[in-house]
């Protein structure tokens, strides 16, 4: 935790550095597919029979960023967009339970240091970035207890990336990341189950881009 926080702060003292120096701004918007490859260390609790655990799905949103380039090759880009909802589904010895045993919405923003390869006005741009993530959960809910909780998460996040130029100004990119996100669940009811969620995210993005 606390290398992640140095990282963070890293990443915001160039951010702070690119205000002064940059010139360009990127802005894009489009979808974003949250993948999630989740792994837990099982449900444990009073009355939960071995092998009890859960699996959670995946989700589609709008995706938001903004990158401040200050030089032509480097980047500081925060992502954000609107929480997408995950939900899970019980397996193992409780996959009776079925589908929707829990739901949430992740608060995600992500700040990330990217290098474009190639040179300005290139009409192809691939990018590589690595930065810090910070997950919050929201509107946690579970048809199997009244009080479910959700840790927040700091993790590590790393994206591979194309723009592709339409004019000066416009273009379309796609991307990938993988975020390092885990969080413990407590759900407390007539019992108080625990487990450890792994979602272990692969995202996928597409959009435009806008350079000003």
């Amino acid at each position: 935790m606390k290398f992640q926080i140095q990282v963070l702060a890293a990443a915001l003292a160039i951010g702070l550095t690119g205000v002064a120096q940059a010139q360009q701004n990127i802005f894009k918007i489009g979808a974003i597919q949250y993948t999630t490859n989740s792994k837990t260390n099982g449900i444990q609790g009073i009355g939960v029979p071995p092998g009890a655990d859960a699996e959670t799905g995946d989700a589609t949103t709008l995706l938001l960023t903004y990158e401040r380039l200050f030089t032509p090759n480097i980047g500081v880009e925060l992502v954000i967009g609107i929480p997408p909802k995950i939900k899970a589904k019980a397996t193992g010895t409780v996959a009776f339970l079925g589908d929707d045993i829990l739901s949430a919405r992740n608060v995600a923003p992500t700040l990330i240091v990217n290098y474009h390869f190639g040179s300005e006005g290139d009409r192809f741009r691939p990018y590589l970035g690595a930065g810090i993530n910070y997950t919050k959960f929201t509107d946690v809910k579970s048809r199997l207890a009244p009080d479910v909780k959700l840790g927040d998460s700091t993790g590590l996040v790393v994206q591979a990336g194309l723009d592709y130029a339409i004019d000066s100004k416009w273009g379309v990119f796609g991307s990938i990341a993988r975020v390092d996100t885990k969080s413990k669940l407590v759900a407390a009811g007539s019992t108080v189950l625990t487990t450890e969620i792994d979602f272990r995210p692969v995202t996928y993005s597409l959009g435009l881009s806008y350079k000003f």
